[in-house]
């Protein structure tokens, strides 16, 4: 049944950059993931459901072999199994982008995700060209208290072995997750902490004898104001760091940011970049994966489910990234008299109709109904955001916006 020949060209593919996995893991890893494409879904029963006539099998024992995929070790059949252990994919998930990166730069988003009243996610992600890959994460019950800080802690130093030094990164997070201890596990990693901050807070520009509150520095909108100095008060939250702040017309609250980098050297705006981790939340659920209808319970069975989704999303992304590289740089005609054209310092970050992920799912389906080889694709990232988006009112997302993340 799985010897049909795109689950073994697939499996190959995953074999390569996941050789540590047994080989019954790789292929039901192969087919996981090329049945949510089939499916749009990565609901068990959908996914056994466009598998079974496809590989001539029967629906249940297939759905069995995906189910037990989740599985921890004494609940799966026989002797010999072994449970999937996702922490061990996370380094090679981020070596596997990387050998399909194309530039020198690489931008990380930290956030967490729910579902529901069930679980928590602790997500880090590459962003890319308005999306987000999946590349390390803790699954955690929901509404249960555990730490944060030792999940977060690991899993940077889990991803750190796979970059090289070589390797320019920035590591964003949003004004919930700031932590000293965040912002210096970053700088001790080599990489460059971008992290939002509210501005409740003080700042002691350097030869200064006195902090001024944080909203001080840009008072109305249309203000920037950027140096180096000692971020808040007290010897447990004390920082010296880079502050960046900018407050554009439109937007409800300025941007604090806080960083190593030289201020003649980071720019504000690529906190941007940040927010493409939202839209990779989207198309883990309705936007893309349905995660939101499993059944699941269990965190640790939902992790390796995520392991599915992280390797089917970089696959759609690579795909559909390559692709989008190679189209004009245009506007919209049918939106030209609506919206004036992008600025010329947002042509590298071009309007899209059509996301990379819907992108990247459309060719491999063409493939698929082809008979064709299926498509690898490369990752070719966008030149970092010069410009702040635009929010009306700083809360709904324009129809430009919109359109970038159909």
């Amino acid at each position: 049944m799985s010897c049909h020949p795109r689950v073994t060209e697939w499996a190959t593919t995953i074999q390569t950059h996941l050789p540590h996995l047994s080989k019954p893991q790789i292929t039901v890893l192969a087919l996981w993931s090329l049945g949510m494409v089939l499916a749009r879904s990565c609901a068990l029963t959908a996914v056994s459901a466009c598998l079974a006539p496809w590989l001539h099998g029967k629906e249940n024992t297939l759905r069995q072999r995906l189910r037990e995929f989740c599985y921890e070790a004494p609940a799966k059949r026989g002797k010999a199994r072994q449970a999937v252990v996702v922490e061990s994919c996370f380094a090679p998930l981020l070596a596997w982008v990387l050998s399909l990166w194309e530039g020198t730069q690489l931008a990380l988003a930290l956030d967490a995700t729910t579902l529901g009243d069930r679980f928590t996610v602790l997500v880090i992600s590459v962003v890319y060209r308005g999306g987000a890959i999946p590349i390390a994460w803790t699954v955690l019950t929901a509404n249960v208290e555990k730490a944060w800080r030792p999940e977060w802690l690991r899993r940077l130093r889990q991803l750190h072995r796979a970059v090289p030094p070589t390797l320019t990164v920035i590591v964003l997070a949003d004004r919930g997750l700031y932590a000293r201890w965040l912002f210096r596990r970053i700088t001790r990693l080599g990489w460059h902490p971008f992290l939002r901050i509210n501005n409740g807070g003080t700042f002691r520009p350097t030869g200064e004898r006195q902090g001024v509150p944080l909203k001080t520095l840009v008072p109305p909108p249309g203000c920037q104001w950027s140096g180096t100095g000692v971020a808040f008060k007290g010897r447990q939250r004390r920082l010296r760091c880079t502050l960046l702040a900018r407050w554009e017309p439109g937007y409800q609250d300025p941007w604090l940011i806080l960083t190593e980098l030289p201020p003649a050297v980071a720019d504000v705006c690529w906190y941007g970049l940040r927010a493409w981790i939202e839209q990779g939340f989207k198309r883990t659920k309705r936007g893309g994966w349905q995660w939101q209808q499993t059944r699941m319970t269990d965190p640790a069975r939902a992790a390796r489910l995520w392991l599915a989704i992280a390797v089917a999303t970089l696959w759609l992304v690579s795909v559909g990234g390559e692709a989008d590289e190679t189209l004009p740089v245009t506007t919209l005609p049918d939106l030209a008299t609506v919206l004036p054209p992008p600025p010329r310092s947002h042509q590298a970050a071009h309007l899209r109709l059509v996301s990379v992920f819907r992108r990247g799912w459309n060719l491999i389906l063409a493939a698929l109904l082809n008979q064709m080889p299926l498509p690898r694709g490369r990752l070719v990232p966008e030149p970092w955001p010069t410009r702040l988006p635009q929010h009306p009112q700083g809360t709904l997302p324009s129809l430009v916006e919109l359109l970038q993340a159909a």
